[in-house]
């Protein structure tokens, strides 16, 4: 018999005698992708499988109408865990409206803008509270106002580069 390498894990394997020309072996996390492999493939081509996929778990809610009902009786600590994690989702949702609105106001604000306790969404999807004091944006159509290098106290201007 011929080893043939595994299309997934690359390893070498001997095919089962009577299915010479398996491709993959017979790892469970190999399997796993093969059948989600050809799941994929038959949805994309086979109009029929897609409708019955589509159909299949509406049929199986309308045979068993009291099956979330009392999974939830059941699993309290789950239903406690589900509505935790739900809180948080939508924490994170109205921290990201509020990050955009804030965004927003900074880019059409003329005059100082400040925020007093703000929740900030940070970029490490961590969480902040502080002040925020936020000015307009000044135009390069504005004389700048340079110190010479003789008035300020290091000898080199702010804002120089070296």
């Amino acid at each position: 018999m011929s080893d043939t390498h595994c299309r997934y894990c690359r390893r070498v394997f001997q095919p089962a005698p009577y299915h010479p020309g398996q491709l993959v072996c017979s790892q469970p996390e190999c399997q796993r992708q093969r059948r989600r492999d050809y799941h994929r493939h038959k949805i994309a081509s086979d109009p029929v499988y897609r409708q019955v996929c589509l159909e299949s778990p509406r049929k199986w809610r309308d045979a068993h109408p009291e099956y979330w009902k009392q999974y939830r009786q059941t699993r309290p600590e789950q239903v406690a865990r589900n509505r935790q994690q739900q809180r948080q989702r939508d924490q994170k949702r109205r921290l990201v409206k509020l990050a955009k609105s804030l965004v927003s106001k900074l880019e059409k604000a003329s005059s100082p803008v400040r925020w007093d306790q703000s929740t900030l969404l940070l970029a490490n999807n961590n969480l902040a509270r502080g002040q925020v004091l936020a000015f307009p944006k000044v135009s390069s159509s504005e004389p700048s106002l340079l110190v010479s290098c003789q008035q300020h106290s290091s000898g080199v201007a702010p804002g120089a580069d070296l």
